[in-house]
C-alpha cells in the first residue's frame, strides 16, 4: 500500500494506492484512518478500490458498512475510487448512491474525482 499526501483546496488528503487488497477488515480501515489522521494530520483519504477486499462489494458480509462506520466515527472523510459499473447488485448500487448523497464517505470513478470531492467536502 502506498500513501501519498496531497493538498486540495488547502486541505491535506491522503491518497492510498496499491494493486492488492490490504484493507479487508474494519480493523485495517481503522488502522489506516488513524495513520493518516495522527501521523500526517490528514482527515481525508482517497482509497483505490483495488486496496479493498472483495467482501467490501458484497454487502451481505457487512464489511462495507463496518468500514464506512470506522471512518465516520473517527471523523476521517473517505472516498473510494475505481470502476463500479460492472457490479449488477441493486443493494450495492443503492449503497453507493446513498453514500454519495452524504458528506463523509463516497465513491468516485477516478482518483482525480475523489481528490476533488474530498477537497470540496465540508
Amino acid at each position: 500500500m502506498n500513501i501519498e499526501y496531497v493538498k486540495g483546496n488547502g486541505t491535506d488528503i491522503a491518497a492510498i494506492s496499491g494493486d492488492q487488497a490490504e484493507i479487508t477488515t474494519p480493523q485495517a480501515a481503522l488502522d489506516l484512518a488513524m495513520t493518516v489522521k495522527y501521523e500526517a494530520g490528514a482527515e481525508r483519504t482517497a482509497i483505490d478500490k483495488r486496496g479493498l477486499g472483495e467482501d467490501f462489494s458484497i454487502l451481505s458480509t457487512g464489511v462495507a458498512g463496518e468500514i464506512l462506520q470506522k471512518f465516520v466515527n473517527y471523523h476521517v472523510k473517505a472516498a473510494v475510487f475505481g470502476g463500479y459499473s460492472h457490479y449488477t447488485s441493486k443493494p450495492l448500487r443503492d449503497f453507493i448512491y446513498e453514500s454519495n448523497q452524504g458528506k463523509h464517505f463516497f465513491f468516485a470513478a477516478s482518483r482525480e474525482e475523489a481528490l476533488e470531492r474530498l477537497a470540496r467536502a465540508k
